[in-house]
């Protein structure tokens, strides 16, 4: 096979750079800044979508398979590169859950869910704030320091001999005979005889419009805090309100997210920042004290219902999408890169990719 040009340096573009190198693929990645720095690097790396039940069949079938691959993707990359993505079964604590909803959820996706009383979730996790009523324990939820789990990715492609071109935008295609022939790039057309797989976040779908059946992705910014706290202040990934607080190893805790219509506008606001840190403060008291060390936006691919497109376009031969992970990004990637190297390489996937395919609406 001729080689695959992957534009997108996310953790989207990379996972899929990665499993098609694995399978004996020569690719590059094209990115349009520095690679892992867009919302891969901006999230939390909750592997478990928030209030999961809520998410379709779509989701749920590429998160849960991607969530049980990524302790061997986290061991392999250390062994690689030696850098340690911090894959930390840290389990997920829901304050204000829905026990029904999460029951029937845990029965259908062979998932556990813990109901806790407010003194079992002070004896969990006593920096919280007194809570009242059945909090929901998922206990073997985990997380990743996505920086780190970029950095290692990025190394061991580069590591495997996969180019990487960074502040490489691509802007526009030159299509022929039904075909991408060539990129619009900041340093002139850069020519294309292979494959060509969209997976540039947030910016995918404004990259795909000229094409005429636009995927439906746009962006959905969201804006994080960090502390300073010592190590050991919360244990589990908390979750209320549809915030979280996310604790690293060396104690440093992420708090976020909001949702905003902003189009590409990356601000971190601090209006929206002194929210949020009352927010995280009336969710664990000690934080008063601790050193805000950040405050930053990224970009989410928004979609409907969160559902990723992963498909073949529609008109065009050799062109690909794996864009429009929304929130889960992080999660999602391993399998949304399993999958699409399956179709592209035309082998059997290991999930149905009808739930993913380009919209009927824009074919």
């Amino acid at each position: 096979m001729q080689t695959v040009t992957v534009i997108g340096g996310g953790i989207v573009g990379l996972t899929t750079a990665w499993a098609l190198s694995k399978a004996g693929v020569a690719v590059r990645v094209l990115e349009r800044g520095a690679v892992g720095r867009e919302a891969s690097w901006a999230g939390g790396g909750i592997l478990c979508p928030l209030y999961p039940w809520r998410y379709p069949d779509a989701v749920q079938a590429l998160a849960w398979r991607a969530a049980a691959a990524y302790p061997e993707l986290a061991t392999r990359l250390a062994a690689i590169t030696g850098v340690d993505s911090e894959w930390t079964a840290s389990g997920l604590l829901i304050l204000d859950g829905e026990p029904a909803a999460a029951a029937a959820w845990a029965q259908r996706w062979a998932q556990r869910v813990v109901a806790c009383a407010p003194d079992e979730v002070a004896r969990l996790e006593p920096a919280l704030a007194s809570t009242a009523g059945t909090a929901l324990r998922l206990p073997d939820m985990a997380q990743v320091r996505n920086p780190r789990l970029l950095r290692a990715l990025r190394q061991a492609l580069v590591q495997r001999g996969v180019e990487i071109r960074e502040h490489c935008a691509v802007s526009g295609f030159d299509v022929a005979s039904g075909r991408v022939t060539s990129l619009h790039t900041p340093q002139g057309r850069l020519p294309v005889t292979g494959p060509v797989v969209v997976a540039a976040g947030a910016w995918s779908g404004a990259l795909l419009a000229e094409l005429g059946a636009p995927v439906p992705v746009a962006p959905v910014k969201g804006q994080m805090l960090l502390f300073e706290a010592s190590p050991g202040l919360i244990g589990h990934v908390l979750l209320r309100a549809d915030r979280y607080a996310i604790a690293r190893r060396d104690g440093h805790i992420l708090f976020g997210s909001t949702v905003e219509q902003a189009g590409f506008d990356k601000t971190a606001d601090p209006a929206t920042g002194e929210r949020l840190r009352a927010d995280a403060v009336a969710l664990i008291p000690a934080l008063a004290r601790a050193r805000l060390a950040g405050h930053w936006a990224g970009l989410r691919p928004g979609s409907p219902a969160g559902v990723p497109v992963i498909a073949p376009h529609p008109a065009i031969s050799g062109l690909w999408v794996n864009a429009g992970h929304f929130r889960n990004g992080v999660l999602l990637a391993p399998a949304a890169a399993e999958l699409l190297a399956d179709l592209l390489r035309e082998r059997v996937p290991a999930l149905d990719p009808a739930p993913y395919a380009w919209p009927e609406s824009t074919r």
